[in-house]
């Protein structure tokens, strides 16, 4: 542990920025410097220093400048100690050249015994990673806005510094500085050997400390009171956190619902209480004690599962979710509840993922954050304004952390094209470092970065944390030594205890005193992580029985070390100094600092939401535009269905419709208001948390943006429709409809916003939905009048907004609309009719009138008044308040999704023993996993001995095939011209070697693993590929493995399962299924998933873990036998180091079994390097750099580099840095020679050429085999294929029961809806339109149902194009019929139910057998058509949310012209021709209603009849005679001799208004069922089309394409 400083080094903490023991001497000088607010108080302190030890004083300028360029840590006492890692030390670390420095070395004592330290008085000791990277060039601007800092032209190596290039008054230029700053590297003499040095002067020093003080430093900390108030430091003792779960658990499946209480009543007499109680509560952290002060950065290492994240969260003060958080967390000597409670914005947490809008520029991303941060007038400079803040902070961070040339480019995401992953890294830096959080926790935020983005990203935290003098706590994995450098303090985790807490530098030292050997080359991270994992550790001889094993015995050891007695002592004496900080605080504590949650008022934070809400949303033009796009052409389209309605009574039936369909549409496009709501919930929680706004605030935000948008939408909507239809053409009468619809339109948003807020995910929101619609729908008033609803659900109109708006438009258009009847609503009709003896049969109609007012129509029809208008109108802005108000609710009591460990699912029956006994008892349930992998672990860690071969003989397939590619060239359309991403590419792969394919990012490895792997399905590739000399068979993506980067598997399939798929289709049909299947077996024990092989793949959380599930995509293709050769793409990437280093093992063992193995990989640790054969390294351009073995410790390698003019490699070095370094990877100003022209010139390559000639030449003249013959392009035929994908298919839905569930609950809730809505329908004349509308509501549980089966589709068929496809598994025909048959037996079995809950108890009652068989069976076929169309839209769409928004666009328009919203006979003659016929669901309505209306008895209501006098001398019966014959309908006599006449005599006489005729049902059900077939004609017509099918066609029109082709086949004739 590092000793305390003299007194005089520590300044007092009233003036200092940084009180710390234990950090590295350069922060004690920079307390020192920061406290002085000009240079004369600067020089003053280095006066001070110079007086003391002049040496000491240039030793400790240059420990500042480079700890501050490098992030190098050191001890307290001015002397640098690294200790020696018993023999292994000093492999891994390298001192830097003694360029005119004189060294010495010198012995400190540490603990009770000696160990050896190397120090340079005037140099750190550091890697040499580490310090070549502050000296290396690096300039991404070609624009010139940086200028790089020149150095001296030099032809060696001197003894001086060059100087920097300085302005007159002698000082850096502010560019310069900020390089100093973001510890960028500079561009070095383009001579070999001419470095710069780092050294910073005193003026350079001090100017670097007035910049950053302008943002952090003295200046601004005496002016605000924030700063003064701040909690800086973090302490936890005894922390200990426990949760629920058990790590395991069994496959839910559709049984469960009918097995699960049986089985819990078994349990229950088996194993008594325990059996039905809560899951056991696990400890996840034990008792840890700590503190990271401020200025520190802590490294948090473990291996996946051991603890890291809960770790972190609960530092950053995460705590919902968890059982029980006991122990002491402090920040700045307050405790967790009260930082909760009053100082959120002080904690941040940060999780691996980068969450932000991704429409969003970084600008405006970061101004956000800074003007939500931006403090108040009292703790701003004076003079300055939020602007000048603003802009003063945003300068600075971007130019520190090199993201102002992206200021203007979206931040983007997997959809939108916006700033790189390394560059999205450092915004997510840049918010955190502008909320001034003095506590913050990075959770493996380096996932999916290559090393040197990485080693970026890492600098930059540490840049943060030295110049906001914070505390920051980061886990990482694969954390190379560049970047264990750059941390002060690390804790090793493993099954949630405390391994080791302290100095990084101490760290390796404990572990080998512990009895551990470092091997030689390893990073320090990986030495930690690897002494907890069995299989890995290496144990120094005499020790195998004195080392800790467990994780309980590690603990025990620490807890008796010296380092954990150093560690609570430093505790304790930083616990003293944060009582002074805590007073102080207290005294500069004011009514404006006594709670810092939120830096801005309310009504600020809702200004600036709604201004960044307007920024994302025209970010994403392309939606907005063709949202209101769509909704012109649906309105056009409606539009024109309602044309120019007549004033009469033909048009009362239509302008209900319309209004209703006005209503209905901008109601349904409030539904994509879900999916946006779920999408942004993350952002917003983290804003949340980094305490940017209130929830409630974005909450008012989004519905003031709502305001313009809504109003855009609504008038494109309601002008056309309003103007085309021939609605009230009345300025009032306009505007009010315009104005009602604009109020219900926003209600109906924040409604299904309020939904989405409330719920915790999108499938609960979406049942919820699903009933819910319809219950707008069916009590709007439209399709059931007021009067007519039941009891039991009439309360709903009440609730029910869009009712209330139905209301005031339906009084707004008939109050002053005189109806004048016409024919059919006109009688009697004849020859001896006269008005006086005429009436309508519209409701309202009066007594010998044949003309009927509007108002008096509403009154009688709906209950309507005209006088409700403005009442209904304040009712719904009522609706819209509260529904915001809900919302706001609900989005402030929303949580982070809940802390806990993975959980292994497996199929019932297959669980290991010791797993089933675990989860009997509730114990914890890795070990059985490393049990059962320890056997086959301990093989692999001999590295491949010779007592392995035998086994690995037995195990793996060999191949003696040899794939050779010369020529290879790649070109693309760019933007108006062509880009060629590969050139002139030549190579080999040969069985029983393990190749590296290796370059900078971008250098073009992916895209040239994909083309020799003959995935490439864009653009023109050229070159000629070859296996044993001869043209590529066919079979030949069939015969070779490719593992994906991205692990896409079938979720539900059990390891086994997954292996068996692979191995029957694709392994030659010759070989009997059994030999298939146990040769998976030897696959399974191979990779050690022995105790996993019954555990479902599952999702990342729910499943396997990212290293399982990478062994498990190296196996689905080792089952294949491939017979070539196998290609694995980045297998590395994501994981960690000890998992990495598993992986590249079980590569090893494949190769030295005889596969031929072709591999990418990002920078590889020295050892991991080391298991590979020969390499293929790419620069920029895809042009080859070198191509050949590696030779021992890569000799070759670096003698081709050092022969042809690199720099020499020291013997620690990486090699594969080494390499990319000499080639000047990643370099924008690299000036070096051009080493793809070098290579092109060597010898090496011409020797490289002769070999594939010569391989070529004796592989052409061998015998062949089937390998090179084989034509066919799957292993199996059709009918195998399509049996095996829908066995997978059947076993995928029986295993999602929340799916099956979903769709079954939908139906009954629906069926048992419009049951009771219509229960007992009488046989009035309203009763058959209410017939009419339970059949039309039947129809509207389509787009639901549709919405659920779409994602399983797309499913199926992502799977199949990410991997399946290309590795020609089975046929696309298989696939589609696997995803179709699947839905069709629980579709058939929901539609039952829903045809029970729906058809006796409402429409069905009294009606014959044979109309209940036909609707049964006219249901089920309904079944069968939405699943075919729902899957017909998702075939043609790219993705879920496509998809999505194209289903309630098809189902209107075929909802439009099936006769229902406008009858028939209104229907304009163009769409009435031909449309009408064409619509499917027209047959359906049909079939439906004719059977149900069938010899039905219509008896109206006494509102429903027209009554009109006789004539004298005639009785209604003769009066009304020959109408009736001709017309239909009955008449009676009522009081007074007045005749009372009925439209319709029975409901066959209804279903004629309609177009209806019982006797088309068998036409009917025969149309529809062709309809049915043609929707999967189209399924399987779009998935061809979609899955490559468009190339084809185009190919087959495009002349230069069938010239290349022709030419193509002429080559290989030639050839062969």
């Amino acid at each position: 542990m590092a000793s305390t400083p003299p007194e005089h080094e520590r300044p007092p903490l009233g003036s200092a920025a940084w009180p710390s023991i234990s950090a590295n001497s350069f922060r004690q000088q920079y307390m020192a410097h920061n406290s002085a607010t000009d240079s004369e108080a600067l020089e003053s302190a280095y006066a001070h220093e110079e007086a003391h030890s002049s040496q000491a004083m240039r030793r400790n300028e240059f420990r500042a400048t480079s700890t501050q360029l490098q992030g190098t840590s050191y001890v307290s006492g001015g002397k640098t100690a690294v200790p020696s890692a018993s023999g292994s030390q000093s492999s891994s670390i390298e001192q830097p050249s003694n360029q005119g420095i004189q060294e010495s070395s010198f012995i400190v004592p540490h603990g009770d015994s000696s160990s050896e330290y190397l120090s340079t008085p005037g140099h750190p000791v550091t890697t040499k990673q580490s310090f070549e990277s502050a000296l290396e060039a690096e300039d991404d601007y070609a624009d010139g806005k940086f200028q790089p800092i020149k150095t001296a032209a030099t032809k060696d190596t001197t003894d001086h510094r060059p100087k920097l290039q300085t302005k007159g008054s002698g000082r850096m230029t502010e560019d310069d500085l900020f390089r100093v700053l973001s510890r960028r590297k500079t561009n070095t003499s383009e001579h070999p050997g001419s470095e710069m040095s780092p050294v910073v002067t005193q003026e350079e020093q001090a100017e670097i400390e007035r910049l950053m003080s302008r943002m952090f430093g003295q200046n601004r900390r005496e002016q605000s009171e924030e700063e003064k108030t701040r909690h800086v430091g973090l302490v936890f003792k005894g922390l200990t956190v426990k949760g629920m779960g058990l790590g395991a658990a069994l496959q839910p499946t559709l049984s469960d619902l009918f097995l699960g209480f049986p089985r819990l009543l078994s349990k229950l007499f088996s194993k008594g209480k325990s059996a039905s109680g809560k899951p056991p509560v696990r400890t996840i952290l034990n008792d840890f004690t700590g503190c990271v002060r401020p200025g520190e950065m802590l490294l948090v290492l473990g291996r996946p599962g051991s603890g890291c994240s809960t770790f972190l969260k609960v530092l950053a003060n995460q705590r919902f979710g968890y059982e029980s958080i006991k122990g002491d967390v402090t920040y700045g000597g307050t405790d967790a509840k009260q930082m909760g409670k009053n100082y959120r914005g002080e904690i941040v947490y940060n999780p691996e993922d980068d969450l932000h809008y991704a429409t969003l520029s970084v600008k405006n991303t970061l101004s956000f954050a800074l003007k939500t941060r931006t403090p108040g007038k009292a703790s701003r400079n004076e003079g300055e304004s939020r602007n000048d803040y603003v802009k003063e902070f945003l300068r600075v961070v971007s130019k520190l952390f090199w993201i102002e040339h992206t200021l203007g480019t979206k931040v983007g995401d997997e959809f939108i094209r916006g700033v790189s992953g390394g560059e999205k890294k450092r915004v997510s830096i840049a918010e955190a470092m502008i909320t001034r959080a003095s506590t913050q926790c990075w959770d493996n935020s380096t996932r999916g970065l290559d090393a040197s983005t990485a080693l970026e990203y890492v600098e930059s935290l540490r840049t943060l944390t030295n110049m906001a003098h914070i505390s920051t706590s980061v886990a990482l994995y694969q954390a190379g030594e560049s970047l264990y450098d750059l941390f002060d303090k690390v804790v090793l985790i493993d099954e949630g205890r405390c391994v080791y807490f302290g100095p990084t530098e101490n760290a390796a030292a404990y572990f080998e005193s512990l009895g551990f050997q470092r091997p030689a080359r390893w990073t320090t991270a990986d030495f930690l992580t690897s002494v907890t994992d069995s299989h890995e550790r290496q144990i120094r001889e005499g020790f195998a029985d004195r080392i800790p094993r467990s994780a309980e015995q590690f603990e025990n050891a620490y807890r008796r070390s010296d380092a954990f007695k150093t560690t609570t002592n430093d505790v304790a004496d930083f616990e003293q100094e944060l009582e002074v900080q805590r007073k102080e605080r207290l005294e500069n504590r004011s009514e404006a600092t006594k709670q810092k949650n939120y830096t801005l008022p309310f009504h600020k934070q809702v200004w600036e939401c709604t201004i960044r809400q307007f920024f994302i949303m025209f970010g994403d033009q392309l939606t907005l535009y063709g949202k209101w796009g769509g909704i012109l052409f649906q309105a056009l389209i409606v539009g024109s269905l309602f044309y120019n309605m007549p004033q009469t009574s033909a048009g009362v039936f239509p302008r209900g419709g319309v209004i209703f369909f006005l209503l209905l549409f901008n109601a349904l496009l409030a539904l994509a208001e879900l999916t946006s709501a779920f999408s942004s919930r993350p952002i917003m929680l983290k804003h949340k948390a980094f305490s940017f706004y209130r929830p409630s605030a974005y909450a008012i935000a989004q519905t003031v943006v709502d305001l313009p948008l809504v109003l855009v939408q609504v008038l494109i909507f309601d002008i056309v429709i309003y103007f085309m239809s021939g609605l009230a053409r009345t300025p009032s009468q306009f505007f009010i409809s315009l104005l009602i619809l604009f109020m219900q339109t926003l209600s109906m948003y924040s409604f299904f916003r309020a939904i989405g807020s409330l719920v915790d995910s999108l499938d609960v929101a979406t049942r919820i939905t699903g009933v819910a619609v319809q219950a707008l729908i069916v009590y709007t008033g439209y399709l059931i009048p007021p009067q007519k609803m039941h009891p039991w659900f009439k309360w709903l109109i009440w609730l029910n907004p869009v009712q209330y708006g139905f209301e005031a438009l339906m009084a707004n258009e008939f109050y002053n609309f005189n109806i004048e009847c016409v024919p059919p609503n006109l009688v009697p009709q004849g020859p001896n009719a006269s008005a006086q003896y005429q009436s309508c049969t519209l409701p309202g109609n009066r007594q010998g009138s044949t003309t009927v007012q509007g108002s008096d129509y509403i009154r009688t029809a709906f209950t309507y008044d005209r006088a409700h208008l403005w009442r209904n109108f304040a009712i719904i802005t009522a609706f819209w308040i509260f529904f915001v108000l809900l919302t706001m609710l609900g989005m402030e009591l929303q949580k982070p999704n809940a802390g806990g460990g993975a959980v292994t699912i497996f199929k019932r029956g297959q669980v290991p023993k010791s797993v089933e006994r675990a989860m009997d008892q509730g114990d914890k349930i890795d070990d059985e996993e490393k049990a059962g992998a320890t056997d086959g672990a301990k093989l692999g860690s001999e590295d491949s001995s010779s007592s392995d071969e035998p086994k690995m003989d037995k195990g793996v397939a060999k191949n003696d095939s040899i794939f050779t590619y010369q020529n290879v060239n790649y070109t693309i359309p760019y933007e108006k011209g062509e880009r060629k991403l590969l050139s002139d590419v030549q190579g080999y792969v040969r069985p029983g070697k393990l190749t590296a394919l290796m370059g900078a990012s971008g250098a073009g490895k992916s895209t040239l693993l994909n083309t020799l792997a003959q995935r490439i399905n864009f653009g023109v590739v050229s070159g000629d590929f070859q296996v044993d000399g001869r043209p590529l068979p066919k079979s030949f993506q069939r015969a070779t493995g490719f593992a994906e980067q991205m692990d896409v598997h079938e979720p539900t399939a059990t390891v086994r399962e997954a292996l068996r798929f692979s191995a029957k289709l694709r392994q030659p049909k010759e070989v009997p299924v059994e030999e298939k299947y146990e040769y998976c077996e030897r696959i399974i024990d191979l990779l050690e998933m022995r105790s996993i092989a019954g555990a479902t793949i599952g999702k990342i959380g729910e499943g396997l873990n990212q290293e399982q599930r990478k062994r498990v995509t190296i196996g689905v293709e080792l089952a294949s036998k491939p017979e070539l050769l196998l290609f694995l793409d980045e297998p590395t990437s994501g994981l960690d180091s000890a998992a990495a280093f598993n992986i590249v093992r079980f590569l090893r063992k494949l190769a030295d079994s005889g596969q031929a193995l072709l591999v990418t990989i990002h920078q590889p640790s020295s050892v991991l390097f080391e298991h590979f054969d020969e390499l293929l390294l790419l620069k920029s351009g895809g042009r080859i750099v070198y191509h050949g073995p590696l030779g021992k410790d890569s000799r070759q390698l670096i003698d081709y580099f050092e022969s042809n003019g690199a720099k020499s490699c020291e013997p620690s070095a990486n090699p594969a840095e080494y390499m990319l370094e000499a080639i000047g990877a990643g370099d924008p100003n690299y000036k070096g020679k051009d080493w793809g022209d070098v290579w092109a010139s060597s010898a090496e390559h011409q020797q490289r050429g002769r070999e594939i000639q010569d391989m070529i030449s004796q592989r052409r003249n061998a015998p062949t085999d089937s390998k090179t013959d084989d034509d066919r392009e799957f292993a199996m035929p059709l009918g195998t294929q399509v049996y095996a994908v829908i066995k997978r298919s059947f076993v995928s839905y029986w295993r999602t029961p929340n799916y099956m569930i979903g769709k079954f609950v939908l139906h009954i809730f629906t069926g048992l809806f419009n049951s009771f809505t219509f229960y007992h329908v009488g046989n009035s004349q309203i009763d058959m339109q209410s017939r009419l509308f339970s059949v039309f509501m039947t129809l509207t549980i389509s787009p639901p149902l549709i919405q659920q089966l779409q994602p399983k589709f797309l499913n199926f068929r992502n799977i199949y194009q990410s991997r399946e496809a290309n590795s020609k598994i089975y046929s696309w025909i298989a696939l589609v019929t696997g995803a179709i048959l699947p839905e069709l037996p629980y579709s058939i079995l929901a539609g039952t139910l829903y045809f029970i809950c729906w058809w006796f108890p409402a429409l069905g009652r009294g009606a014959s057998a044979f109309a209940s068989g036909y609707t049964w069976m006219l249901l089920m076929l309904f079944e069968v058509y939405y699943i075919g169309f729902g899957q017909a839209i998702a075939a043609f769409a790219p993705n879920e949310l496509l998809a999505s928004i194209l289903v309630p666009l098809f189902f209107l328009f075929v909802v439009s012209f099936c006769g229902v919203v406008v009858p028939f006979a209104a229907m304009p003659y163009f769409w009435r021709s031909w449309m009408y016929y064409l619509t499917s669901f027209r047959y359906l309505l049909e079939g439906f209603l004719s059977v149900a209306v069938h010899d039905r008895p219509v008896i109206c209501d006494s509102t429903e009849l027209a009554r009109f006098l006789p004539p004298p001398d005639e009785t209604c019966e003769s009066y009304t005679r020959d109408f009736i014959a001709q017309a239909g309908g009955y008449v009676q006599t009522g009081l007074d001799g007045i005749c009372e006449f009925c439209q319709y005599k029975n409901g066959d006489e209804f279903a004629k208004g309609f177009n209806i005729s019982y006797s088309n049902k068998w036409e009917d059900y025969g149309i529809f069922f062709a309809f049915c077939g043609f929707n999967f004609v189209i399924v399987f017509f779009a998935s061809w089309l979609f899955l490559g099918g468009t190339k084809t066609v185009k190919n087959l029109f495009h002349g230069k394409a069938r010239k290349q082709r022709m030419e193509l086949q002429k080559q290989n004739k030639e050839k062969v």
